[in-house]
C-alpha cells in the first residue's frame, strides 16, 4: 500500500447517547462508495463494532442485518446492491503479513472496507481513507462519546463537504430530517427533500462552486462571458429580492456559501402543466407575474445575509453572442454539419445587428429559465403569488421580452400558437395599465428576436447535454425547439438570419 499522507481534515463531533452515535454512523454511510476504507479506533467498549454495524445496515438498507463482531473470524463479507462490504477486526493479528494467506487483498479489492483495530496493520491501509476514533467523554453518562473523524488524502475534501452539510442542517434546524434524493438538473446541481418527523419539508440544494472552464475568448471561460452564476450567493440574493417584490420564491432557511449548500422552503410539486400540456390559467398567471416584476423599479445590487451584497450582471452583447455560438459548437455536429469559419463570422455579425437595440434597452431582472420546470403552482396564495419561482440564480439585467419568450416558447412542453398570443396580449395589457407608454410593437419584435436567440442557444445546450454530459433524454426536445426557431425566423427583423440558417443548416427547414 502507498505511504500514508498527511491528514487534511479533522472533525470532532460530540454525541450524547447511543441513538445519536448510530444516527451519525448512518450519515457516514452516505459518504462511502466502492473502494473506500474506513478505520475505527477506540478503547474496548467504546462502540467500534456498534458503529460499524450501523454503517453496514445503512449500506445494506436492512436494519435487521445481524453484522456480528469479526473478532474471531477476522472478517465478515456482505453483498449490498451497490458494493461488497468487508468488515474486519485486526485485534488478533500482529502485522499485515498475517493477512496474506487469508485472501485479504482479493476480498478488499473494490469493496467498502471497515476495519477495527487497524493500527495493528498500518501497512495495509490506503493513503486515501477515513479514520474514526471513538472516545469516552463523560464519566456520568456512559453513552456519551466524542468522535474524531479524520480524512486522509482524497478523503479530506469529501469529509469537508460532509461536515459542511451536517453543519448547515444543524444551524437551520433540519438535522433531524430524513433526506431523499429529489432530482438533478441540466447543471451540476442536485436537490434532496428534507422531511422532519413532524412532516415539515424543505429542499436541500447541493450546488458546489462552479470551477472555471478553459478560456475561450478574451482569456475568460464560457461561464464568465455568459454571466452564469458560479456559486449559490446569487440564488439567495434573487430569492430574497423576488419575495421583496411581492412574488413567491423559496425562503432561505440556511446557507453555506463556500460549500454551495442551501436549505430552502419547499414550494411543492404542483406545476403549471398537466398530461395535456400547458394549463392556460397558470401560464397566464405566470405572464402576469412577469408583468408585475417588470413594472417595478428594480435595484441592480441586492443584500445577501451573511455574505455582503450581490451585483446582478448585465445580459450584454458578449453574453448574448457567446450563447448563440453553442449552435456551431454542439448542435451543428449533432446534425452532422460543419459551419465554416467565414460563415461563423457572418453569423456573429448578423446576430450583433439583430440584438444591438435590445442590448441597449432599459433592463430589468431577466430570470433566464422562466419555463415550466421552474414554475410551481400555489393555489392557496393570492394573485401573482400563485406562481412559485425556483430557478433564477443566473438572473441578469436584460430585456423584459427574454423571460416572456422563455414562457411563451417553453423548451420542455409545446405552447400552442393561440396560447402564446394570449400570453403576449395579457402581458401587454398589464404593462400598459401601469405604464401608458409601454410599446407593444417594439416589445413584440424584441420577443421574436430573443425567442430565436434562446432557441439557438437551447439547441446547442441540449446537444451538449447529450454529447458531453451523457444526458440523451434532452434530445427529445430538439424537434420542439427547432419548430420554435423556424417560427421566429419568419419575423421580418430576422430575415437575414433566416437566410443564414437556410444556407448553413438546411436540414432545419427540411423538417417543416
Amino acid at each position: 500500500m502507498s505511504e500514508e499522507k498527511t491528514v487534511k481534515t479533522v472533525w470532532r463531533v460530540d454525541v450524547a447517547d447511543e441513538a445519536a452515535t448510530l444516527a451519525l454512523a448512518r450519515d457516514v454511510a452516505t459518504l462511502l462508495r466502492k473502494g473506500d476504507t474506513l478505520t475505527l479506533a477506540g478503547d474496548l467498549g467504546a462502540g467500534k463494532t456498534t458503529f460499524a454495524r450501523a454503517i453496514i445496515r445503512a449500506l445494506m438498507k436492512d436494519p435487521a442485518v445481524e453484522a456480528p463482531s469479526p473478532t474471531f473470524t477476522l472478517m465478515q463479507v456482505y453483498e449490498s446492491d451497490t458494493a461488497r462490504i468487508v468488515h474486519a477486526d485486526f485485534y488478533r493479528i500482529d502485522s499485515g503479513a498475517e493477512l496474506t494467506g487469508l485472501g485479504w487483498e482479493e476480498e478488499a479489492d473494490d469493496a467498502i472496507v471497515l476495519i477495527e483495530w487497524a493500527e495493528r496493520a498500518p501497512e495495509v491501509l490506503p493513503a486515501d481513507r477515513l479514520d474514526i476514533r471513538l472516545s469516552f467523554t463523560d464519566g456520568e453518562n456512559p453513552e456519551a462519546r466524542r468522535l474524531t473523524i479524520s480524512g486522509h488524502g482524497a478523503f479530506a475534501s469529501r469529509l469537508n463537504a460532509f461536515k459542511a452539510l451536517r453543519e448547515v442542517l444543524r444551524r437551520s434546524g433540519w438535522s433531524d430530517a430524513t433526506r431523499h434524493f429529489l432530482m438533478g438538473d441540466a447543471s451540476s446541481r442536485a436537490y434532496e427533500t428534507l422531511e422532519k418527523p413532524d412532516g415539515a419539508r424543505a429542499i436541500l440544494m447541493i450546488s458546489p462552486p462552479r470551477p472555471d472552464g478553459p478560456p475561450i475568448r478574451y482569456g475568460k471561460p464560457y461561464s464568465a462571458i455568459a454571466r452564469l452564476a458560479e456559486n449559490v450567493k446569487p440564488f439567495v440574493a434573487i430569492a430574497d429580492g423576488l419575495r421583496a417584490q411581492g412574488l413567491s420564491s423559496p425562503e432561505i432557511y440556511g446557507a453555506d456559501y463556500d460549500a454551495g449548500l442551501l436549505v430552502v422552503e419547499d414550494l411543492g410539486r404542483e406545476g403549471v402543466i398537466d398530461e395535456n400540456g400547458p394549463i392556460p390559467e397558470r401560464y397566464l398567471e405566470a405572464a402576469a407575474a412577469l408583468a408585475h416584476l417588470h413594472a417595478q423599479k428594480l435595484p441592480d445590487t441586492l443584500p445577501v445575509e451573511g455574505a455582503g451584497s450581490y451585483q446582478i450582471p448585465p445580459y450584454d452583447m458578449d453574453a448574448l453572442l457567446i450563447e448563440t455560438d453553442l449552435l456551431h459548437d454542439w448542435y451543428a455536429p449533432h446534425v452532422k454539419t460543419t459551419v465554416p469559419s467565414g460563415a461563423r463570422a457572418n453569423f456573429a455579425n448578423l446576430w450583433r445587428s439583430a440584438l444591438v437595440d435590445i442590448a441597449a434597452a432599459p433592463p430589468t431582472w431577466t430570470l433566464r429559465d422562466y419555463h415550466s420546470p421552474n414554475l410551481i403552482w400555489l393555489p392557496e396564495r393570492e394573485g401573482v403569488r400563485k406562481i412559485g419561482m425556483i430557478d433564477f440564480q443566473d438572473c441578469v439585467l436584460g430585456h423584459p421580452a427574454y423571460d416572456m419568450a422563455s414562457l411563451g416558447q417553453d423548451a420542455r412542453v409545446t405552447v400552442p400558437d393561440d396560447l402564446e398570443l394570449k400570453l403576449l396580449a395579457h402581458y401587454a395589457r398589464l404593462r400598459r395599465a401601469s405604464d401608458e407608454s409601454f410599446d407593444m410593437a417594439g416589445f413584440a419584435s424584441a420577443y421574436m428576436v430573443l425567442a430565436a436567440q434562446r432557441a439557438t442557444k437551447v439547441l446547442g445546450i441540449f446537444a451538449r447535454l447529450n454529447q458531453r454530459d451523457g444526458k440523451p433524454h434532452y434530445l427529445a426536445h430538439l424537434p420542439r425547439i427547432e419548430a420554435y426557431l423556424r417560427k421566429c425566423l419568419r419575423h421580418p427583423a430576422l430575415a437575414e438570419l433566416k437566410s443564414w440558417y437556410e444556407g448553413n443548416l438546411p436540414g432545419l427547414f427540411d423538417k417543416e
